[in-house]
């Protein structure tokens, strides 16, 4: 992202929406994927988006970073995505300032073949911090943060694949929030893991929320319920209905949300 000028700040003093989604299109080339999409996404609250495989999760999630830009003959072809107030589609976007401010951890936990505490301080470094008291500070406060620090502290310069699964996807949660991003993506960031690991990292995600705006995808009926404040269900490309979780599994309005969330098809 540029800059913004002095009135158009990029953190409105109290946003109601973190992301404001208008009609938006997307096509991987000739097959259309999202269909006239439009949401709120709410500032310091998780947003679960769920479906059947294949609905458009994912590709929509990706949308808020601009991730799929990296795809061949990929596009948005219509509609908007504003972030605090920014249009992120607009032509002089910093694409690596946009993925600063959102960062995102995958369903499979991926660790760069680097020590602990390099996996952390990678984007730091990138962004110009040469400080090493400053790189330690941010290191430990974002591992911290990814309730991670007891388990690593005396290991910080050791192979991050030496972790177990779980900590290597905690780990790939510091690594994204060590930049201090807005927003947090999470696309199915449980799906590799065993239960107690799921277990630290739905925990986890409460602590988060605090200081990020999160957005999750997830095929888990049970974590959504567990963790997320607001759901989303997407269908077909189309986002069906979305409101606040125990409404959308205990009153929904749409039947097609309701054969989903009963487990009468997906």
């Amino acid at each position: 992202m540029t800059e913004p000028s002095s009135d158009e700040p990029l953190i409105p003093s109290a946003p109601s929406s973190a992301v404001e989604i208008r009609d938006l299109r997307f096509a991987y080339g000739e097959k259309q994927a999202l269909h006239d999409i439009s949401l709120d996404i709410p500032a310091r609250q998780i947003t679960a988006f769920i479906g059947p495989s294949g609905c458009g999760k994912s590709t929509l999630l990706r949308c808020l970073n601009r991730i799929n830009d990296r795809i061949p003959g990929a596009a948005v072809t219509g509609g908007s995505v504003h972030i605090h107030g920014i249009d992120i589609y607009r032509a002089d976007i910093d694409l690596q300032e946009l993925r600063r401010r959102v960062g995102m951890v995958f369903q499979k936990y991926n660790p760069f073949p680097k020590s602990v505490y390099e996996n952390v301080v990678f984007s730091l470094r990138i962004s110009g911090m040469t400080k090493r008291s400053e790189l330690d500070d941010a290191a430990e406060a974002a591992l911290r943060s990814a309730a991670l620090w007891d388990e690593v502290k005396d290991r910080l310069h050791r192979s991050a694949l030496g972790l177990s699964g779980g900590q290597q996807q905690r780990l790939c949660i510091a690594r994204a929030i060590a930049n201090r991003p807005d927003i947090l993506l999470m696309d199915e960031p449980c799906a590799a893991l065993d239960p107690i690991a799921t277990l630290k990292i739905e925990e986890l995600l409460h602590d988060l929320k605090r200081d990020y705006t999160i957005v999750i995808v997830t095929h888990n009926m049970s974590q959504a319920t567990r963790c997320s404040d607001i759901t989303a269900f997407m269908y077909l490309g189309k986002l069906v209905e979305t409101g606040p979780t125990l409404e959308i599994f205990n009153t929904p309005k749409d039947p097609q949300t309701l054969a989903y969330v009963t487990g009468s098809f997906g």
